[in-house]
């Protein structure tokens, strides 16, 4: 039997709740072993986008590796994670300790219960295209054709 197949993959990392810093170290610390080439992004603070209350900034990042995983396993991996580090949903969009979305898997294209890929929301989300664009800029996203760095540069400029 030949050994599963490797896909790159794209994990947005975030947290605006308690040790963010920590938050985020624990998750790369756990991202390492199930991406052993994993490239992480800079570290961002970024104001709260979407939600329906007042919360602290962000602090958000991306990493890209390989995985042999398939998608749904990868994602339960990324909700193991964020359970491991006391993440809670007491609603949609509440505020988080840690935040793990998966938002590209090679060049899958996949909407079932629970589980979108490409992510449906990251061509709107600057927190995700500019450290994404930083360590992958000429990753094509499958749905548009586009390389990460040009979604980024569609964006509207953030106003000062």
């Amino acid at each position: 039997m030949s050994p599963a197949r490797r896909r790159r993959v794209a994990i947005a990392l975030g947290s605006n709740l308690g040790d963010r810093h920590a938050a985020l170290e624990f998750a790369i610390d756990r991202l390492r072993a199930l991406l052993p080439d994993l490239r992480l992004s800079s570290i961002i603070e970024t104001a709260p986008e979407g939600v329906p209350d007042e919360q602290g900034a962000f602090l958000n990042a991306v990493a890209v590796g390989s995985t042999s995983l398939d998608p749904r396993a990868l994602l339960d991996a990324l909700l193991d994670i964020e359970r491991a580090f006391g993440r809670t949903r007491p609603y949609r969009y509440a505020a988080r300790t840690l935040d793990l979305d998966l938002i590209l898997y090679g060049d899958v294209v996949r909407n079932e219960a629970g589980l979108d890929v490409p992510h449906p929301r990251f061509r709107e989300r600057r927190f995700v295209l500019a450290p994404l664009a930083e360590v992958a800029g000429e990753w094509v996203d499958p749905v548009t054709g586009s390389t990460i760095s040009a979604l980024l540069r569609r964006l509207p400029r953030p106003s000062a």
